[in-house]
């Protein structure tokens, strides 16, 4: 296996000076490469180490860190924009290999719509990119600061999941640097195996250091939007089934504190792309200026508006701000559909910068699980009704409707995913996790499956229980050719793959 999508130039890198002509690769040598240590978190805060972090900026010297850590004999933990929940890029020995500085756009398409991007392009670069010349990407998450080698490691899904699959149904093909330093080049067509394993893979294959992608042609910067309230559970899953034919986004915000006939209650996004002549000048809400997030909320600074926001993120405050956003949905459902641009719709989780600071000191983390469509209503309200027997009731809950994808350890199913945010509690730590484990058992008993991105406190071997064990086979197997000696780690592979 062999080839590369195209050749770049070559870039020197101060945190690797002296290490990328592959000489002196040796323990003494990795220490030399990385300054200082870091401390190394999940995007929740609930998790993190300390650790040398490894910054090359060319597949030379990804190979140069590859080929020290194998004389080292220390596993590398390969991580892009720091924003998986839990521990899928964080490492508690070896090292961290961050993506981050290979980041140039190295080709666009106009006419087809196709990007050409270094690893550690993140999606607000491409999206930057692209809809100032028609385009969108076609699969975004809740924020754009992934990188799209992370993306694609992860196998992300956004609002549009059930219309357009995941982003790796958008990726062409991409070069996956392997343990032993081999560049290949993965596609539907060439290497096929592993391209549908490293897509969802979590970065246990390689690295990728150069993407494929597709994105979306939009003749207008702007979405139609409109709102719809949902009484319960059972009428935002009736809402959804409407709307999906129709619609190209579809998302539900969930108020978790609602109980009895009001359990799961919420409001539904529905949004739609504009038609051709539809938006009088295309040319100006395609504009970036057009799509900058505002900078303050309410007159603050948005920088500062967490600092607000911690006061009330506990028991006390939670549900009287989720009744007053479920009050003002039902407002906003009596309005008539209104236009958003593109990165105000697709963004949420960028509103307000460093929200998570809200949480405290414990941080917060995800439980989003995947349920077929048949099993979705009863297993959502038994979350429910769990967590409030339990007293331990979610202060976020998001809903989103998804389809099937080909990719081996796939999170997705022809049904629908349920995220809930936990606030973390030092002193709760250990109730919160095992109340997670119960959750956990009532969704594994409907059908269902977890997503890595997200993910922290499965115990070890949820996932076999979840995933079809022929692709496990399958994926075990191709590590273990590619990756005899287990370089690539991360807390998260150890926790339910080798556990």
């Amino acid at each position: 296996m062999s080839g590369s999508i195209k050749k770049g130039r070559l870039r020197a890198s101060a945190d690797l000076s002296g290490w990328a002509d592959g000489v002196g690769q040796s323990r003494k040598s990795l220490r030399r490469v990385a300054r200082s240590y870091e401390y190394v978190e999940g995007w929740g805060r609930a998790v993190g180490s300390r650790g040398r972090v490894l910054r090359p900026t060319s597949v030379k010297e990804v190979r140069a860190v590859l080929a020290a850590a194998r004389r080292a004999g220390e596993p590398v933990c390969l991580r892009g924009g720091g924003n998986s929940y839990g521990d899928a890029s964080t490492n508690t020995r070896g090292h961290v290999l961050d993506i981050g500085r290979m980041n140039q756009v190295l080709d666009f398409d106009a006419e087809t719509g196709v990007a050409e991007l270094e690893g550690g392009v993140t999606i607000a670069q491409l999206w930057r990119h692209a809809l100032p010349r028609g385009y969108w990407p076609k699969v975004v998450s809740g924020t754009m600061f992934p990188t799209i080698a992370g993306a694609a490691a992860m196998n992300i899904h956004g609002k549009n999941n059930f219309k357009v699959g995941t982003i790796g149904d958008a990726i062409e093909a991409f070069d996956l640097v392997l343990a032993n330093g081999e560049l290949v080049t993965c596609s539907r067509s060439q290497n096929d195996d592993l391209f549908h394993a490293a897509i969802g893979g979590f970065g246990m294959l390689g690295v990728m250091t150069r993407v494929r992608i597709r994105t979306q042609r939009v003749h207008s910067g702007e979405l139609q939007v409109h709102a719809r309230s949902s009484r319960n559970l059972r009428h935002m899953l009736e809402q959804f089934e409407e709307e999906r034919a129709n619609a190209d986004y579809l998302v539900g915000w969930i108020d978790c504190f609602g109980r009895g006939l009001g359990l799961g209650r919420g409001l539904v996004h529905v949004a739609r792309y504009l038609e051709p002549g539809e938006d009088e000048d295309p040319e100006a809400t395609c504009r970036l200026a057009h799509q900058e997030l505002p900078s303050s909320i309410l007159g603050f600074p948005k920088s500062q508006v967490w600092r607000f926001l911690r006061p009330i993120c506990n028991d006390l405050g939670m549900p009287l701000l989720n009744l007053s956003k479920y009050t003002a949905g039902r407002l906003e459902e009596k309005k008539a559909p209104f236009r958003q641009p593109h990165a105000a719709f697709a963004f949420l989780l960028d509103y307000v910068p460093d929200w998570k600071l809200a949480y405290g000191p414990g941080g917060l983390i995800q439980f989003q699980s995947f349920v077929p469509k048949e099993t979705a209503l009863a297993t959502y309200e038994a979350l429910l009704e769990r967590c409030h027997q339990r007293g331990i009731v979610p202060y976020l809950g998001v809903f989103k409707r998804h389809r099937p994808d080909p990719f081996w350890l796939t999170h997705a199913v022809d049904g629908y995913s349920f995220a809930m945010d936990f606030k973390v509690r030092p002193e709760r730590r250990q109730e919160l996790w095992d109340h997670c484990r119960d959750l956990t058992e009532i969704v594994l008993a409907a059908g269902g499956r977890f997503y890595f991105a997200k993910d922290l406190t499965l115990p070890p071997g949820t996932a076999r229980r979840f995933l079809p064990p022929d692709r496990v086979a399958a994926f075990e197997e191709l590590k273990g050719r590619l990756d005899p000696d287990g370089r690539f780690e991360t807390q998260l592979y150890r926790r339910l793959f080798r556990s």
